[in-house]
């Protein structure tokens, strides 16, 4: 195979998903040449192939073996199949993608498969719609305690977006502002086009409260770089305000932009953003004639699911602190509370973010900057909610977790069954080379695996299964032992090695004991060359391994 081909699956491999079964198949790296690959099917072909054993019953488990690897051969020993598995997995190959002389280079199998993609898409793109709203409730303990109503204000708003076309997009839009006896409300309409691949365009029309008209086109400037300009007039009173926003990509991580206006209320802001792996930052600037002022905030992630908060404003109208938490109860919500000291007194804020859609619920508890109310303010969430996470979260969430686990685990017991028995079969051809390799391993003083098992590790005995999931004995355990798949791949010179970045389940003599679950493999009872002593060793499903 030529070296651009190689280049191009190594260039490619950082972006693929699957688990790269077919060189599990066959233990060859992703990058292994043609002669590598014509070697390892020539290894295993001795192993399974039919004609090799006598029974029936041998032969059959011969035979599916023995096209597994027969089908992992004929995909990887051809060029340009292989891009394509590579590139996308056994998806590509089953989707029809041409495989002429026109498809000569990974980038172009790549840009037919989105083509491909893009088009079965498009009869649901048309009908797809996109709700967002919000809802902000105002209440005031001070004024409750008084025999008032707790209820100080209310805001909601909400927004359907939906695609009439590939280019062409609707948003509907109306907002309502309840503030003691008054209130009002607008309602908006906007049209977005897509006049190319850089740039588009909207006209906005509003109605009520806020009633205008408004049109904005924005452009792709440069690879990192965008601009919008908008220009909007109001039929209250006739007055024309421009708006011009810059933004710009500084880093992988962070951006900057500069927002301009011009009319009744100028005013510039410059804005700053960066977001991180385990953290994400927010900062802007703004200033103007009757206007200016700072705010910012930083947000730190503990966790997949907790996160803390802390931010302020400060500037002609606003002097205020806040910090705070939240964390993930769902894959789609996210619940938060934070405590505010400021001007207008100190607040707990309560919010909930599901998807597009968030609700708002300030609480004020007093108006006076008192040293005691804030302290308490500060202290108490954090104790409840300290207590509520050990007695109530954690178990809760623990014994939600395991019942899925039991229910996933139960509504593919079968398929588990079936492919620990396909596994079985397989460990059973490889059983006689892998002992003739471990003798002579052992004879030499060389490499020698006594146990190793792969799977859900948290699972590894019975005893702590049935006691974290409550498990009956007729599921399968979430491990398989695969002592003699291992062994069978230690090689001449003692040595065994797995590459990275390929799933284990698809080696020959394995198989996915849990699926959906996070899986390990542990080698824990190892013979070396320069000692028999106690060893250990283990590693992720898609991580590599080197012995010695």
């Amino acid at each position: 195979m030529s070296d651009g081909g190689v280049h191009g699956r190594e260039k490619l491999s950082e972006e693929g998903v699957h688990g790269r079964e077919l060189y599990a198949r066959l233990h060859v790296s992703p990058d292994a040449s043609d002669e590598d690959i014509k070697k390892a099917y020539r290894v295993y072909a001795q192993v399974y192939h039919p004609d090799k054993y006598q029974s029936h019953q041998m032969q059959d488990i011969a035979t599916e073996n023995f096209q597994r690897i027969c089908e992992a051969y004929e995909i990887l020993s051809d060029e340009r199949k292989r891009q394509i598995y590579d590139i996308y997995g056994m998806e590509g190959l089953v989707s029809g993608l041409e495989l002429g002389p026109k498809l000569n280079t990974p980038e172009e199998i790549k840009a037919e498969f989105e083509r491909m993609k893009q088009r079965q898409e498009e009869e649901k793109f048309a009908a797809h719609v996109r709700p967002s709203g919000s809802w902000l409730a105002t209440l005031s303990l001070p004024e409750f305690l008084k025999g008032g109503s707790i209820m100080k204000g209310m805001v909601m708003s909400s927004e359907v977006q939906s695609h009439v076309s590939r280019k062409d997009t609707i948003v509907l839009g109306g907002n309502m502002a309840v503030s003691g006896d008054s209130g009002g409300g607008a309602a908006t309409a906007m049209f977005r086009h897509q006049t190319s691949s850089a740039s588009s365009m909207e006209v906005v029309a509003s109605a009520g409260l806020r009633s205008l008209l408004g049109f904005n086109t924005s452009r792709h400037l440069s690879l990192h770089s965008t601009g919008t300009m908008g220009i909007s007039v109001s039929l209250k009173d006739a007055s024309v305000n421009l708006e011009n926003t810059w933004t710009r990509q500084l880093s992988e991580s962070s951006s900057g932009n500069i927002h301009l206006i011009l009319g009744a209320d100028p005013n510039i802001a410059v804005g700053w953003q960066r977001k991180e792996e385990r953290s994400s930052a927010a900062g802007e600037l703004k200033f103007g004639p009757t206007v200016f002022g700072a705010a910012g905030h930083y947000t730190h992630h503990f966790s997949s699911k907790s996160h803390g908060r802390i931010g302020g404003r400060i500037g002609s109208n606003a002097l205020e602190f806040e910090i705070g938490g939240g964390r993930r109860i769902s894959e789609y919500s996210t619940i938060r509370m934070l405590c505010s000291l400021g001007l207008e007194g100190i607040f707990w804020r309560f919010e909930l973010h599901r998807g597009s859609q968030k609700l708002i619920v300030p609480v004020l508890l007093t108006r006076a900057l008192n040293p005691l109310v804030a302290t308490g303010a500060l202290v108490l969430p954090s104790s409840i909610y300290a207590f509520l996470k050990v007695c109530v979260i954690k178990p809760y969430y623990r014994k939600r977790e395991n019942q899925k686990i039991l229910e996933k685990r139960q509504k593919v017991s079968s398929q588990v069954l079936e492919a620990r028995a396909a596994a079985s079969n397989a460990q059973t051809l490889l059983q006689n080379v892998a002992n003739r390799k471990q003798k002579k391993q052992a004879e030499r003083g060389g490499l020698v695996i006594t146990e190793a098992v792969y799977g859900n590790l948290k699972g590894h005995s019975k005893s702590e299964e049935e006691t974290t999931l409550g498990m009956d004995n007729e599921l399968p355990l979430p491990i398989l032992d695969v002592t003699i798949p291992l062994n069978f791949l230690v090689d001449d010179l003692g040595q065994l090695k797995l590459h990275e970045g390929i799933k284990k389940s698809g080696i020959m003599g394995f198989c996915d004991p849990c699926p959906g679950e996070p899986k390990q493999l542990k080698v824990s009872k190892v013979s070396y060359t320069f000692g028999d002593h106690p060893y250990e060793v283990v590693v992720d499903d898609y991580g590599g391994l080197q012995l010695p």
